[in-house]
């Protein structure tokens, strides 16, 4: 068994170790004796969409995002389709605003992919800070840290997480991140994939029953150090307490 991730243009969009997502899912398959090799697409590249079956598409200030979908835009349809067919994605935070039709800002209006319909609209006051989540997808919490100003909608899209300690998507604090088909977009940094196993292979249970139609070769890890450090953080956002 092999996957094949792409990581998508990781010289613009890789902010608060972003990039770590990336070499957690392949450790994870490596571990479990599964191939997982990652493709780093830098600006212009030409991407063939059938050749990946997993991408991740990071954080980055304003300017970067919008190269960032300037370069995706030129390539057509190709990464609608590779959403709509089952694709795994993972965005964060940019990535998460660049899915949708577009993010607002004081200074411009930046175009997104429109592979959602969703928005994004900057207000004052950046929503800082720890996270914790509860999510109907996962047994442990979902946690990570989330530092954006844009606030976005999600219309009636499912919610990755209920905010237990945070904001989320808005300054409402109610729900964090989208789930839709096998995409997950997220505000949460960290990066989040080694905080949250689960999370993690759940992306790559995906992927796999996508390329071989099933996931017999995931088999489970010994995750104890990550759950003891999940339910540490966990514990202390309850607390209140800073990391």
């Amino acid at each position: 068994m092999k996957l094949t991730i792409g990581h998508l243009y990781p010289n613009l969009l890789n902010l608060y170790g972003d990039r770590g997502n990336v070499k957690c899912l392949q450790r994870r398959l490596q571990w479990r004796g599964i191939e997982g090799d990652v493709v780093l697409f830098s600006g212009g590249s030409r991407i063939d969409f059938q050749k990946v079956d997993m991408l991740f598409l990071g954080g980055g200030s304003d300017r970067e995002q919008e190269l960032a979908g300037r370069y995706l835009r030129e390539m057509g349809g190709g990464l609608r389709d590779f959403v709509e067919s089952g694709g795994v994605l993972l965005a964060v935070c940019g990535g998460y605003q660049l899915l949708g039709n577009y993010y607002r800002t004081p200074k411009a209006v930046i175009e997104g992919l429109g592979l959602l319909d969703i928005y994004t609209e900057w207000k004052p006051g950046r929503l800082v800070g720890d996270v914790i989540l509860d999510s109907p997808a996962f047994r442990s919490p979902v946690v990570g840290f989330e530092n954006h100003g844009g606030r976005t909608y999600i219309g009636a899209y499912t919610p990755l997480g209920r905010v237990r300690r945070g904001y989320g998507n808005t300054d409402e604090g109610e729900w964090e991140g989208l789930l839709y088909k096998n995409v997950v977009a997220t505000y949460l940094h960290g990066p989040l994939l080694p905080k949250n196993p689960e999370v993690c292979d759940y992306l790559l249970e995906r992927a796999l029953k996508r390329k071989y139609g099933n996931a017999a070769g995931l088999q489970g890890l010994p995750d104890e150090l990550e759950h003891r450090a999940n339910e540490y953080m966990a514990e202390r956002y309850r607390k209140g307490e800073r990391m």
